[in-house]
């Protein structure tokens, strides 16, 4: 355990990951902690993820941000869904929405009424008891009280960091521009004492957060923590970015993402472009075939080159090691099919505040948050795995997954969904028990039978409980607007009142 109080911290690194640990431990701790965060303009940031889950809200209101303060600034649209194209097979799609689908018992959720209600033959689709999946097919959004409407964001992801700045450097985070030439150990304990930069600047710290992207400067090649990799289940390794002009007159509220024969692409409406990208299997296809396959696709006037991101998912083995915390791309990687990057950045940090060790460090909580950040990983692992392994493809690489050795905490999952469509949500997880249905059910994995207790229905009693999640919905969603119109009046109007936001 180190003895000192902490007192400096460190943030190594800038970028979405950089300026949310720096704003997020200034805001909380105040004058009970220095920050400094150090940043080259000279290096650049990975800048592709600009799709969020519906924690990000969490974090806005741990932050105390406006929401319509935070949309202008970022040129923010609104998230209801993801949108999975051919990952079944070309054609096919499937909407995976955030929020409730349905409503269940105690011990049988929705999805198994529904499943009940098709063996008896009455036909409906799973997205008709979700107001996110409706609106999402109709490209609507509105704020809604009854059923309450769950929902992300798209941003700018570089508009994001420039907010924080702005927003929260006035707490007392002191901002360095400067390279890294060496990072100091104390030779006895292994603790980094301090960096050098290249103007000579010697920056000390108590504890220091590596923000430094996959080079780990601080985590990896300064204290050698180990990485292990997880490219067999997850086979992508890199990406070839590019924004463009919209061409849409409304942006829809839902993340695209489109599987081609070795990977998938994504599509992210902001209000002034939008974020396109091909993650990609560099075994099945070549860099100058990514670039020309991505600017054929996009259908859109690019506003910037492209650019291209190597990758290698994993995460180290601790993110915690001595008096460095790693975070964002520093503490590892899971390609961004469902928008989880900035969500594990912004999750950790709220853990590090939570755990914030002032008096020193304790193994205890190094070990808790190890833990907790490993966990949480390994659970978005696995449900994106699920995504590649369970697929009707014929290319070489869709083959691969489909015929992979899984997880066996995946495996565990799809065996109890198989034998009776069984689904569950652990403490700390991300995603809940509906959206693993969504996605079961999306990515055609059938189960074999399903919970007994639905048989003591009644016909009429099973259809009265359908239409009562039905009615709402579909007394809703006639009055939303589409997400232009709500962007208008909602997000850029002076005063943010409208007295259409909130239907119910």
């Amino acid at each position: 355990m180190g003895s000192n109080r902490i007192r400096k911290v460190v943030i190594a690194g800038g970028g979405t990951a950089g300026w949310i640990a720096a704003s997020a431990l200034a805001y909380q701790l105040r004058d009970q902690i220095e920050v400094t965060l150090v940043e080259s303009s000279k290096i650049a940031t990975v800048g592709v993820g600009e799709a969020t889950v519906p924690p990000v809200r969490n974090f806005n209101r741990f932050m105390n941000i406006d929401e319509q303060e935070f949309l202008r600034a970022v040129a923010g649209t609104f998230k209801l869904a993801i949108s999975f194209e051919n990952f079944v097979r070309p054609g096919h799609r499937y909407i995976h929405p955030f929020g409730n689908t349905g409503k269940g018992t105690l011990v049988a959720g929705f999805q198994q009424y529904w499943l009940e209600s098709l063996r008896r033959g009455m036909k409906s689709d799973l997205g008709n008891f979700s107001l996110e999946a409706m609106a999402a097919l109709e490209d609507k959004f509105a704020l809604t009280e009854n059923p309450e409407i769950n929902y992300a964001y798209h941003m700018d992801a570089a508009l994001y960091v420039e907010f924080l700045r702005k927003k929260f450097e006035r707490y007392g985070i002191k901002r360095i521009e400067g390279m890294i030439k060496e990072v100091r150990q104390n030779p006895d304990s292994g603790y980094i004492e301090s960096l050098l930069l290249d103007d000579g600047q010697v920056i000390e710290g108590d504890l220091f957060i590596d923000c430094t992207g996959f080079r780990g400067l601080l985590i990896e090649q300064t204290l050698k923590t180990g990485y292990e990799d997880w490219n067999n289940w997850l086979p992508c390794d890199r990406a070839i970015a590019v924004q463009t002009r919209s061409v849409d007159p409304s942006p829809v509220p839902y993340t695209r993402a489109i599987a081609h024969e070795a990977g998938w692409r994504w599509h992210i409406p902001v209000q002034h472009r939008v974020g396109c990208g091909l993650v990609y299997d560099s075994r099945y296809m070549s860099d100058d075939e990514a670039r020309a396959k991505l600017l054929h696709d996009v259908g859109a006037e690019p506003v910037r080159d492209p650019w291209q991101v190597k990758f290698r998912t994993g995460r180290r083995l601790k993110a915690w090691n001595k008096n460095v915390v790693a975070l964002g791309l520093a503490s590892g990687f899971i390609e961004p099919l469902e928008s989880t990057s900035i969500h594990l950045a912004m999750s950790a940090v709220m853990l590090l505040v939570e755990l914030f060790p002032s008096e020193g460090i304790p193994d205890s909580l190094v070990k808790r948050y190890n833990d907790v950040c490993r966990g949480e990983l390994e659970h978005v692992r696995d449900f994106i795995t699920l995504h590649y392994h369970a697929n009707k493809r014929e290319e070489k690489m869709w083959k691969d997954c489909r015929e992979m050795s899984l997880p066996d905490s995946l495996q565990i999952r799809i065996d109890a969904w198989r034998d009776r469509a069984h689904v569950w949500k652990d403490q700390g997880e991300l995603f809940a028990t509906t959206s693993w249905m969504h996605v079961f059910l999306g990515q055609e994995v059938m189960p074999t039978q399903h919970h007994p207790v639905t048989r003591e229905l009644s016909d009429n009693d099973l259809r009265r409980l359908l239409d009562s999640i039905r009615g709402p919905i579909d007394r809703i969603l006639p009055l939303m607007p589409v997400q232009q119109e709500f962007i208008d009046r909602y997000c850029k109007s002076p005063d943010g009142i409208w007295d259409m936001h909130r239907l119910g």
